[in-house]
């Protein structure tokens, strides 16, 4: 599972750094109209994940994953043939749709491969996952970098084979390599699936409120570089190296982070946790307007740091309170939903930034500092009406290795 993740993550970071230079490059199109054109190809694909939900439900997310890789290596084959409008929309189309079933079913193969290692190892399983696919991407970003160096045509056209042949090649892992495990089949009809979803308030509050916590997330390398070198007049260089942090401490630290915060407090208050880092954050980066211009970059390499810090916090638990929150036999159709907190968060970020940033530098930290104090609030208001939280023992040698723990209690739905 982790080596599939790992391939898969290296083709994307092999594809970003040039996704948007490689349209200029091929077609006679404007930035802006690449733009809008990869804009409306990702919002075709938002029904995707209720329909991935409840294939997942049915045939278990093994093979759904390895069909959503599969059909994202396709879709970057066909990158290779745009030539203009039509054959970029088709090609990105294609290639979305395949990154909305891999996204809308992984973290329920994640979940049932935890399930299956040992009772308690979800929170580890997830941050294992994110460590790996941080390590793959950046991999795979610093790999294309160096390599466009070049500005050569074929070795535009290199990187995308190369990213199209990952995405085929972690399909070929999950099928071959995965093992299958036992899939809850789903309840009757009326008890599952989205039905089932719509009716539970505590499930749709967490989906709502992860959704703040999202945006959060997405705001360090929407406004950064932005912010450095605009709002604060600092240097241009310094950007690049920040965002390497952030990736670098994600890939090396959040399983032994998530390790510790499990061991003392629920995944609830670990994501409340998660706010109030993600709040400090904010007010540091609006207080560094006021610092000499030295002590800057100092200074935003602890922003980083309590930025990194959050995101470690967060992702781990709130993956595995999302799995653990699904009904069995509606994990699919349940995780498939959560997905829509960051498929929202990712269309309001942008226009959020934009918006506020044009109107004043310090606004945007205002707003969504304001936003993840908000989120903690709920996130502590809503574990008392999600299910008992089972404080299994937890991993200490990594998945699959020797274990030692201790039990906790949860809190019961009210």
């Amino acid at each position: 599972m982790l080596a599939a993740v790992a391939v898969d993550s290296l083709g994307t970071g092999l594809y970003l750094p040039l996704s948007m230079l490689y349209f200029l490059r091929v077609t006679d199109l404007d930035l802006a109209a690449i733009g809008v054109l990869l804009s409306v190809a990702t919002a075709l694909t938002l029904p995707v994940p209720l329909l991935v939900g409840r294939l997942v439900d049915r045939v278990g997310p093994r093979l759904v994953v390895a069909g959503g890789q599969a059909v994202q290596g396709v879709g970057f084959l066909l990158y290779l043939t745009v030539s203009g409008v039509a054959s970029l929309v088709t090609a990105a189309l294609v290639a979305s749709v395949g990154l909305r079933v891999y996204w809308s079913s992984v973290f329920t193969l994640v979940a049932d491969q935890a399930d299956a290692d040992h009772a308690g190892a979800m929170d580890h399983w997830f941050a294992r996952t994110g460590m790996i696919r941080e390590a793959g991407a950046g991999g795979g970003a610093l790999l294309a970098g160096a390599v466009l160096a070049a500005d050569s045509a074929r070795v535009y056209d290199g990187l995308i084979l190369a990213s199209a042949l990952a995405f085929l090649a972690a399909a070929l892992v999950v099928v071959f390599a995965v093992p299958s495990v036992p899939h809850a089949p789903p309840p009757a009809e009326g008890r599952s699936g989205y039905r089932a979803l719509l009716r539970d308030r505590p499930y749709l509050a967490l989906i709502g409120t992860c959704t703040i916590f999202a945006l959060c997330s997405m705001f360090l390398a929407l406004s950064l570089p932005v912010y450095v070198v605009q709002g604060l007049s600092g240097p241009s260089w310094a950007p690049g190296p920040l965002l390497a942090l952030n990736t670098l401490l994600l890939a090396t630290c959040t399983a032994a982070l998530t390790r510790f915060v499990r061991r003392r407090c629920t995944r609830a208050r670990a994501m409340a946790w998660a706010g109030g880092l993600w709040t400090l954050w904010c007010a540091a980066s609006a207080a560094a307007a006021l610092l000499p211009s030295p002590a800057l970059v100092p200074f935003l390499v602890l922003v980083v740091v309590c930025y990194s810090l959050a995101e470690m916090t967060y992702g781990p638990a709130s993956n595995a309170l999302a799995a653990d929150a699904a009904p069995s036999g509606s994990r699919g159709s349940y995780l498939a939903a959560f997905q829509y907190s960051f498929a929202v968060a990712g269309i309001i970020a942008p226009a959020l930034f934009g918006l506020l940033f044009s109107q004043g530098r310090l606004l945007p930290w205002l707003a969504v500092g304001l936003l993840s104090a908000l989120g903690a609030v709920l996130m502590l208001r809503l574990e008392r009406r999600l299910p008992v939280e089972q404080r299994a023992p937890l991993p200490v040698a990594g998945v699959g290795g020797r274990r030692v723990g201790r039990r906790g209690r949860g809190r019961s739905r009210r």
